[in-house]
């Protein structure tokens, strides 16, 4: 059950990019329960149709159109259609992204490409997009950017997604005071492991990496889909009016637990912390 009222995100017009599925799907679905007017998008036009089926048949109204971010023409033609219908958007979620598993020597120039195509410059242009329609209006508006744990870490196996998300981050934080005198809030989220469907074929494609993920995560489990929802649903609302430039992790404590040098230690039995304990009375 969430913790807001049903009005919370009332005067609230959303637009999702990468709705259709996995987070972005259900961040809609929180959004509108909560008062929000959503519009999604997706290159795909079919999880479109069928999340928008969804969301009305919970009562709820829902706008789509199909865009890839990638390009800029396709992005100002689906802002403006769905303005036409809903009238002007005040809340920007860029959660389209791209992403897999791969050694760094494996991967292909178009591979690289295609995922900061997506991941960091589909962002730029979404945000410079809507960026310029509120500054022009004098309406201001919200940027809620998904960026992940290891946007200021790095990791291996995922170097363009670790490029583009740093550079997302980087974006966040450089809007957030460009364009905070503006009326134009930029915040984002760094998930840990939240189990959706296509993140997770391409991420977690075994059990044994699973069990990894959940064994060293201080909370010892994974984040629900709810939980991110409803924080995404406080960053873009005006509760959270004076949080700008900031990165909201939610991960249960996961990076940490990479962060220490000594939190290896966790895993060690009983018997290790009784043997050392001996030896420091001996001494």
């Amino acid at each position: 059950m969430s913790g807001f009222k049903s009005d919370f995100l009332s005067g609230k017009n959303i637009l999702i990019t990468g709705g259709g599925t996995g987070l972005g799907r259900e961040m809609a679905i929180t959004f509108s329960k909560l008062g929000g007017r959503v519009s999604i998008l997706s290159r795909k036009r079919e999880v479109l149709e069928q999340t928008s089926r969804d969301i009305r048949k919970m009562g709820y109204e829902v706008e789509y159109e199909q865009c890839d971010v990638r390009y800029p023409d396709q992005i100002a033609k689906a802002v403006e259609n769905i303005e036409t219908r809903t009238g002007p958007i005040n809340s920007l979620v860029n959660n389209a992204a791209g992403n897999f598993i791969s050694r760094t020597e494996d991967l292909s120039n178009k591979a690289f490409d295609t995922v900061i195509a997506i991941v960091l410059q589909g962002t730029v242009y979404f945000s410079m997009e809507m960026g310029k329609k509120w500054i022009k209006n004098n309406s201001g508006g919200v940027i809620l950017n998904i960026v992940t744990t290891y946007s200021w870490t790095g990791s291996a196996y995922v170097v363009p997604s670790a490029v583009s998300k740093a550079g997302v981050l980087a974006l966040t934080r450089s809007l957030a005071v460009e364009w905070g005198p503006r009326g134009i809030r930029s915040v984002a989220i760094a998930p840990g492991p939240f189990k959706t469907k296509g993140a997770w074929n391409n991420l977690v494609p075994t059990g044994e990496i699973q069990e990894k993920m959940v064994s060293r995560n201080p909370m010892r489990r994974l984040g629900t889909t709810e939980e991110i929802s409803e924080l995404s649903a406080f960053l873009i609302s005006d509760n959270a009016s004076y949080i700008n430039g900031e990165v909201v992790t939610i991960d249960g404590g996961e990076w940490l637990e990479g962060a220490g040098e000594f939190n290896a230690l966790s895993a060690m039995p009983d018997e290790f912390w009784e043997g050392l304990k001996s030896m420091r009375s001996k001494r």
